[in-house]
Parts: structure tokens; sequence; C-alpha cells
């Protein structure tokens, strides 16, 4: 703490509630216990899941990966990888849970933390997630078929069909995702609502 505040030019105290905010966000943690001279202190080290917000690689990677599967992938074979890519995806976040309205809240919260800037819009009854900006823009500019794997992951977090209608036309991609068919949420309200009563 002192070696940081020496260093930084600031107190003691400045260095703490910057390190307890930078705990709390979840951007470093506690690493093990320093002893020296004085009383220990703790290191801290950057979260591994931030680690990738560092690193200037992972865009120009994911672009040439895409490249390189376009050139050896036949189309209908791309873009069933990508539907696969969305839906394994969705099974390592688990579904949401709620009624229609929340679940796609919940989705469009999502895209939002993924970078995205999106909102749920209702249409005579119908849902859809519509973006002002896409969090894999770069991306769907190289390779349109992204957006595919983004309507497998909402379809298999949602547990319905959603149908991509994104506007790719413009200087950035906008996502919009439209909710087709029926939640799992209302098949099983009808269920319920076929059980005799009594």
């Amino acid at each position: 703490m002192e070696e940081m505040a020496k260093a930084l030019g600031i107190t003691d105290n400045a260095v703490r509630a910057q390190l307890t905010s930078l705990e709390r966000d979840g951007l470093i943690r506690q690493h093990g216990l320093r002893r020296g001279a004085g009383k220990p202190s703790y290191s801290y080290a950057l979260n591994p899941e931030f680690e990738p917000a560092l690193s200037r690689a992972y865009l120009p990677f994911l672009i040439r990966l895409l490249r390189e599967l376009a050139l050896r992938l036949p189309e209908e074979q791309l873009t069933e990888v990508l539907r696969d890519l969305g839906r394994r995806w969705a099974n390592e976040l688990g579904r949401s849970s709620g009624d229609a309205k929340s679940r796609v809240a919940a989705a469009s919260a999502l895209l939002n933390e993924l970078g995205g800037v999106t909102e749920v819009e209702e249409n005579d009854g119908r849902l859809s997630i519509r973006g002002r900006s896409c969090p894999l823009a770069v991306a769907v500019q190289e390779n349109p078929r992204i957006c595919v794997a983004i309507e497998a992951l909402l379809s298999e977090l949602l547990g319905t069909t959603v149908r991509e209608h994104c506007d790719r036309n413009g200087e950035r991609a906008r996502c919009c995702f439209e909710v087709v068919g029926g939640t799992a949420g209302k098949r099983e309200a009808r269920k319920v609502s076929r059980k005799p009563a009594g």
C-alpha cells in the first residue's frame, strides 16, 4: 500500500479506496499476503475475466478466424456452426426465468452487458429486441452470418423462436430480434388451464 501511494503520489487511504472500488467491481482480487519489515499486506492481481479487455489481439484474431472459416466451409455449414455456437453459449448461461416480458428484458440486458445498446419493444402483442448498436458490429461487418449465432443464443435463452431482422446497411449494424414463437411460459400456462377443476 505504502509503495503504491508513494509511486502514485497519493495517500494510503486514497490507494485503499481505489483498491476497494476495483475489487468491488470485480476487476481485481486479493492474490496473496506479502510479509516484510512492517505489518503484512495483501497483494492484488487482475481478475482473469478482465484480462481480455487489456488485449488488442482478440478482435483481429476473431476477424481472421471468420475469414478462414468462410473460405473453408460451405455457407450452409458455416451457418450451422454459428447456430451451434449460439446454442452452446446459451446453455452456459442458463435460461431466463419469469414471464415472457421479463425474459426478453433479461435477454436485452445481456446484449447491453456485451456492449450493445438495445431495448424491448412491443407491437401488436409481439415482443422484439431492437438496438441502436450491435455488440459484434465489427465482426458482423466482416460476416453478416454472425447475427445467426445471436439469434440462436436468444432462441435458446428464451425457449422460443427468435428471428433476426438486423439492419446492416448503415455505418454500424443495429440489432433487431423478433420473438416469433410462443414462449415456454405460455405453453406451461395453457397446460395448467387444461387441468380439470377440483
